[in-house]
């Protein structure tokens, strides 16, 4: 994946609680084998109807919020089943950071897998951001070194995030990333691993 340490982008609001991922990416499109292609789904029952007509009222649609690039959302975000491809969906949309009060635990871990930046922030300075980003052009950026988040008047918001995920995020690091980190201790273990029997060919015992 790649590293990302900050990010600046226009917001989006999703006024929303216990969004679960099924809402994220409905299960209709979860036959691809790609990670990619899925941003396109996204929230898709609340954007079309059942004929694939686009819905009135659903924001993410108006072209204000074209190329929204941080979510901000209600607490539970990603509640529900435990399929990844929702942060797929969501990164692949060009979500590359999602500002909510809480998240569902395997969400939570997902997407962080995958290289979202993940916040948690208060709820009351979430509504406040909301409601500034309601003219599509509002922006935050976020700097994950430092752990702040900074608004178009110069304020300064704090959040913790996880060590681990944090170093995996600067570094660009996925799981199979971090294995090959140890690649020379792996390869040092199996030297010192007594070879493999060959097995003997089909001496007419097995039939």
């Amino acid at each position: 994946m790649e590293a990302i340490s900050e990010h600046k982008g226009k917001v989006f609001p999703l006024d929303r609680s216990n969004v679960d991922t099924d809402q994220i990416i409905p299960k209709q499109f979860l036959k691809r084998v790609e990670r990619t292609g899925f941003g396109q789904f996204v929230f898709h029952n609340w954007r079309f109807d059942d004929d694939g007509n686009r819905r009135e009222g659903f924001e993410m649609d108006d072209s204000k919020f074209e190329d929204a690039s941080i979510l901000l959302a209600g607490e539970n975000f990603g509640c529900g089943s435990s399929r990844e491809h929702a942060p797929w969906a969501l990164l692949d949309y060009g979500f590359k950071v999602i500002i909510a009060p809480s998240y569902a635990d395997i969400f939570y871990n997902n997407a962080f897998k995958n290289g979202i930046i993940l916040i948690k922030a208060d709820e009351t300075q979430i509504k406040e951001w909301m409601k500034k980003s309601e003219d599509g052009k509002y922006e935050l950026h976020v700097d994950l070194k430092k752990q702040e988040i900074v608004d178009a008047d110069g304020n300064v918001v704090t959040f913790d995030i996880p060590g681990y995920h944090k170093e995996k995020l600067l570094n660009g690091w996925d799981d199979i990333a971090l294995t090959l980190l140890l690649d020379e201790k792996i390869k040092e273990y199996e030297d010192k691993q007594p070879e493999a029997v060959t097995p003997l060919a089909n001496d007419g015992i097995f039939k």
